[in-house]
């Protein structure tokens, strides 16, 4: 036994002896009713209190006390106006003919468990114990880290609480819908795919109070890119073809021309990219710019590509306004001839009818 034990033991054997009354009732002895002559215990309801809060306990005196005591489970805390306890946190509230009060602050688990009021009074001993329940809020303790997977990959997130009474936990991914995916501790997601990427929130909750932290999942991906448009551009003018990729992580573009790589300021050409897209811009389109292009979006699991055509335009002049269908036929003229014919007939069938 250490020092302070032999010295608890000793400090506890003089004040029984003193005093005759501070004394803890064994566990498990019967606790009579206050109408029995023999009764010397009576028990108070439990007190609960939150962690970090104050306690009083309180004991009622009555009759001719000669002397008091309030005792916890190892230590005495208090003999009259004496203090016996060492913890700055318990002092003396009230001591008279009415009663004999202490107080805890700042209440810790440590200080849960059985107290006694041990009185003398000038008939007989009593005692008067009292049991102090300890709620502490929910604290997340243990989470997971964020992670980066490939997609397909199994995932297992775990979030672990301590609190009295003791927190459950659920999971959801935090999204629109806000939907729960788990209210076990463990969540586990198997052969991930990139719609369930995003921040998981670990809730843990009790009749206290409720701890919340995250967890975020970041799923990798190969590119996926969009089919590519084709784009008409007079001679001369300016014209853009535009490539856009979805990819995690985000994609880096090439650009091709009948299988030669283009790049930036070549012949009169810009491509300007993001993660998102890529632009490849022609000043003044000519006509060796015509032709087939290629977008080719990569990132470290994958790529992805797809095609354009950049085709031309011819531009109506002042003379193909005036030739009206004309201008856009090959030089037969039948074009013009079947206008011709049906401009005839209508003004023919026009007479006719103003006859009548």
């Amino acid at each position: 036994m250490s020092i302070r034990g032999y010295f608890v033991a000793f400090s506890k054997c003089t004040i029984f002896l003193s005093l005759r009354i501070l004394f803890l009732v064994p566990a498990g002895l019967q606790v009579r009713s206050q109408g029995d002559s023999q009764s010397y215990n009576k028990v108070m309801d439990n007190i609960t209190v939150r962690q970090g809060e104050t306690v009083f306990l309180r004991c009622a005196l009555g009759d001719v006390v000669t002397h008091t005591a309030w005792l916890n489970r190892s230590s005495i805390l208090y003999a009259g106006e004496d203090k016996w306890s060492i913890d700055p946190r318990v002092s003396l509230v009230t001591l008279n003919q009415e009663e004999f009060t202490i107080k805890i602050e700042n209440v810790d688990m440590t200080d849960e468990g059985q107290y006694v009021c041990a009185i003398q009074t000038s008939s007989r001993p009593r005692t008067t114990s009292v049991h102090i329940l300890v709620q502490v809020p929910p604290k997340i303790t243990n989470l997971s880290r964020d992670v980066v997977v490939n997609e397909g990959s199994n995932i297992t997130l775990m979030c672990q609480a301590s609190g009295k009474p003791e927190p459950s936990i659920s999971w959801k991914l935090i999204s629109s819908s806000g939907d729960l995916v788990s209210d076990d501790e463990y969540l586990e997601i198997p052969s991930i795919s990139r719609q369930k990427a995003g921040t998981y929130e670990c809730t843990a909750v009790n009749d206290i109070d409720t701890d919340v932290q995250t967890v975020d999942i970041t799923v990798n991906y190969a590119p996926a890119v969009s089919e590519g448009r084709d784009v008409g551009v007079t001679l001369g003018q300016r014209g853009v073809l535009e490539c856009e990729a979805d990819a995690v992580p985000e994609a880096d573009f090439e650009w091709y021309k009948d299988n030669r790589r283009i790049f930036n300021d070549f012949d009169g050409m810009e491509i300007v990219s993001t993660g998102l897209g890529s632009k490849l811009t022609f000043f003044n389109v000519s006509d060796g710019d015509y032709g087939n292009y290629t977008c080719v979006a990569i990132n470290t699991l994958g790529s992805s590509n797809t095609s354009f055509l950049l085709f031309v335009v011819i531009e109506p002049t002042s003379s193909t306004l005036l030739q009206g269908p004309r201008a856009v036929q090959d030089g037969s003229g039948s074009a013009m001839s079947v206008h011709s014919h049906n401009c005839l007939l209508f003004i023919m069938i026009l007479s006719f009818l103003l006859r009548f």
